[in-house]
């Protein structure tokens, strides 16, 4: 019989649909914590069954091409074929589960749930690996379609950053991430200025949580303090004990977060670095300063270094440097192996069950 017009209507709006939710429309990330900063942009319906329609044999490809174009994701989806390829409810293969396992064990921290949720992946099963999977092409879809020729990428389970150009990671180094009690935020921006010596504009939750919210006790160990508008403000001069370092990488982003030094470098031989307030600790940063100020631009790292002193010192990149703060928990290495590392902030379990998944 010759296809209705509820026929159609009803494979329109299953076109429009599916473009929606390739395009990250199926959850609100917002949702899965508030501190998820992903700015979707959704297809227009009329548009995406449009496309589709006069795409003629390529319609397929069309209604492919909604989901992320991004090397990650696909490497991800391949893992999933490969999963959904063996017999129903078998165990993973041994393959899969050996990274499972060895992922977990490199980054596993002292606290018992994270150890519980080590054995949970140990034991995985098909379904488990496959529901990890799903909720890590998910998040694929809360970066932008284009992340940048050049750009930083920090990824929070994994506890490091990379710096690609060219399709190739130019630097990559360690770095510390907030603790379970203080999430790293998760959003996209771009690097635009470093400050060497900066000062330390200690938050209020700190002032009062931390350092007690005595303005004549702060001041004796050597922080600056002042009220503003009622309010105690405190703020740490440059220098070797700033919690700071001695430099600093800025994306102005509504979170409040950057890259930045520690004194405390002891932390970086740790394989679990989920230690800090929200913002992110770099390992070696005036190395990362040379790479993100980039090759031609005359910054080497020790002219960087030579800054070095009482007063900040500014470095203005010659043009904004994309960045991504990334959640992957599941990702597949150069290696072509399927890696999964613990799930730091829970979210993964909370997509999974916003999907409908096994938890």
């Amino acid at each position: 019989a010759a296809p209705t017009a509820a026929d159609d209507m009803a494979l329109s709006e299953s076109v429009a649909a599916y473009a929606r939710q390739a395009r990250g429309g199926r959850l609100e990330p917002a949702h899965i914590s508030r501190l998820i900063g992903a700015q979707l942009t959704l297809p227009d319906p009329a548009q995406a069954v449009a496309d589709v329609a006069n795409a003629g044999a390529s319609a397929g490809e069309t209604l492919s091409a909604f989901n992320p174009p991004h090397y990650g994701y696909q490497q991800l989806r391949d893992k999933l074929v490969e999963l959904r390829s063996r017999r129903a409810g078998a165990p993973a293969s041994d393959a899969l589960l050996a990274a499972a396992s060895a992922a977990q064990s490199d980054a596993s921290p002292a606290e018992g749930g994270a150890k519980r949720r080590r054995a949970a992946v140990q034991g995985a099963t098909n379904s488990r690996l496959e529901g990890e999977i799903i909720a890590n092409m998910e998040r694929w879809r809360w970066l932008p379609r284009d992340l940048g020729e050049e750009r930083v990428e920090v990824n929070i389970p994994d506890f490091e950053l990379a710096l690609v150009r060219n399709g190739e990671v130019a630097h990559r180094t360690r770095v510390i991430v907030g603790k379970e009690t203080t999430p790293t935020p998760i959003f996209s921006n771009a690097l635009k200025f470093i400050i060497v010596n900066p000062y330390w504009n200690v938050p209020p939750s700190i002032i009062n949580k931390e350092m007690g919210g005595d303005a004549s006790a702060i001041a004796a160990r050597g922080y600056q303090v002042f009220y503003r508008n009622g309010k105690l403000v405190v703020r740490q001069p440059p220098g070797e004990r700033n919690a700071l370092g001695r430099i600093k990488f800025m994306f102005p982003n509504d979170f409040a977060v950057y890259l930045h030094d520690t004194p405390s470098r002891n932390l970086f031989s740790a394989s679990f670095r989920a230690f800090s307030h929200g913002c992110m600790r770099v390992d070696e940063p005036f190395a990362l300063a040379e790479a993100v100020l980039g090759p031609g631009s005359g910054w080497s790292e020790s002219r960087v270094r030579k800054l070095i002193g009482g007063s900040e010192r500014y470095i203005n990149l010659s043009k904004p440097l994309p960045i991504h703060i990334e959640y992957f928990t599941a990702y597949v290495d150069e290696g072509g192996r399927l890696v999964l590392r613990p799930d730091l902030y829970g979210y993964s379990a909370r997509v999974r069950r916003a999907l409908g998944l096994e938890s």
